[in-house]
């Protein structure tokens, strides 16, 4: 009951928060119209105090299509692009919903007023821009009220192999996202290995644990169990009453849209038409020609810094020049500033690991920072890498990869990037290449400029704060 009362909290908190930036945002609008001569002066507005009745129909306008809109709905990790994306078209109805319903209200009544078109534009752009403001305010507050244990939901995790792992590393490193770890459940053998959290009986076990430790949710961990062990483990769950999430398979990840066709009359599903061609891949080129541009304008002084230093603090180049695999399994030159020692791949190439005493004392700063990786603008610029797509590898490693990681190939059906959906997900240095390998072609089979816009700037926000660069 508790975590009930606090979930309506956080609901009619953030409804509250939408109505005052919605209701600042009016009346800013109003005020704006009045100072600001555009496209005229202002000479028939009323006082403030008249527009009470449009401000109110503006707000509920709002909040009715925030309604329709699911913006209600309490998101764990929400993606801050994608809520802007649902903020900018639900505010743009609301609006526009709001000028027609005070048109036909107030029509030939008392009430009637001017409702000038320039304020309606300034209503518009600023309740987008002061609802997101809002929206990204309680967000914060709700995620440091989580992280203090209000709301949190006792989660059990099926399963002991390294999915399971994962997801418990993803949970206790992000208390934010409202879980609180009861334990896990074996369901697939032994544990794989050492697990941050109790090990509290097997599967069959599933409702009565439920019960007993109080357990909101159970995420099932099993991506290569059968249907019909999934199936048995969600029955016990349900007898549990407790919400359920599974994470996907492999085909689940991987197969992304599916398309349906035929065959002579017969009904097929495409599920690997994942290429871009015609206007996808103009676009995608387009994007990052213009991006590699300002990239390279905008780093330059930061680059030429960047350079000057590292020949102070060491013998040697200033670029490292790497053999990659790009675009159809072609190779091509990879450009990044060196961040070891000259000499750091005389016993052949290996894997960078934390401390590794090849790399110099500003090479660990480069790489916290990602200022080693700028250079690749030279590449994205070139058209022998993108901004956005699954990392590149060493033909040696691309070598062995293929032989153990099924379907890895289909990662060079696009350019490389210099970024991707694995490392925004977290992906990056000494991970799972296994793990990588499911996000970078999830990525490719769902690729649009959007979701290349949401990477770069998540990306961005990212710069600074990698925890696996090294």
């Amino acid at each position: 009951m508790k975590q009930r009362r606090v979930q309506v909290f956080f609901v009619a908190t953030l409804i509250l928060t939408d109505i005052l930036m919605a209701g600042v945002a009016f009346y800013a609008a109003y005020w704006l119209r009045r100072w600001l001569p555009l496209p005229d002066p202002a000479t028939d507005m009323a006082s403030s105090a008249r527009y009470v009745p449009m401000m109110l129909t503006h707000i509920a306008s709002l909040l009715i299509v925030f309604l329709y809109s699911r913006l209600y709905r309490m998101s764990r990790s929400p993606s801050r692009v994608d809520e802007f994306y649902q903020i900018f078209g639900a505010g743009t109805v609301g609006a526009m919903t709001g000028v027609a319903l005070s048109y036909l209200l107030f029509k030939n009544t008392h009430l009637e007023l001017d409702y000038p078109r320039a304020m309606v534009a300034y209503a518009w752009l600023l309740t987008i821009g002061l609802v997101t403001v809002g929206r990204l305010a309680h967000g914060r507050m709700r995620a440091t009220l989580q992280a203090r244990g209000w709301g949190r939901d006792r989660v059990l995790v099926v399963g002991t192999g390294d999915v399971a792992r994962m997801i418990l590393h993803k949970i206790l490193a992000n208390p934010s996202l409202g879980y609180e770890v009861v334990g896990v459940v074996e369901a697939d053998g032994p544990p794989a290995a050492t697990l941050p959290a109790p090990v509290l009986g097997r599967a069959h076990d599933l409702a009565s644990l439920i019960e007993q430790h109080r357990v909101d949710e159970v995420i099932i961990a099993m991506p290569e169990a059968t249907h019909q062990d999934i199936l048995m483990l969600i029955s016990e769950c349900e007898r549990g009453k407790a919400t359920i999430k599974v994470f996907p398979d492999l085909f689940q990840i991987m197969a992304g849209q599916v398309g349906i066709g035929d065959l002579g009359g017969l009904p097929l599903l495409t599920v690997r038409e994942i290429a871009l061609r015609g206007w996808r891949r103009a676009a995608k080129r387009m994007m990052d020609i213009v991006g590699a541009a300002i990239g390279l304008v905008l780093f330059s002084p930061l680059m030429l810094l960047t350079a000057i230093l590292i020949k102070l603090d060491s013998p040697g180049p200033v670029f490292y020049v790497q053999e990659r695999m790009g675009l159809d399994a072609r190779p091509f030159l990879m450009l990044k500033f060196r961040s070891m020692r000259q000499d750091a791949e005389a016993s052949g190439p290996g894997w960078t690991q934390p401390g590794d005493p090849r790399v110099t004392r500003l090479g660990n700063v480069l790489r916290r920072l990602n200022v080693d990786e700028l250079p690749q603008l030279i590449n994205v610029f070139l058209g022998e890498m993108s901004l956005v797509g699954p990392r590149p590898e060493r033909p040696i490693y691309v070598a062995q990869f293929r032989r153990s990681i099924p379907r890895y190939m289909d990662r060079h059906r696009e350019k490389a990037g210099m970024t991707g959906w694995a490392q925004v997900n977290g992906l990056r240095g000494d991970t799972s290449i296994a793990e990588r390998t499911k996000y970078d072609l999830w990525y490719i089979e769902n690729w649009s400029l959007m979701l290349d816009v949401k990477i770069l700037i998540r990306t961005f926000f990212n710069f600074f704060r990698s925890p696996n660069a090294y």
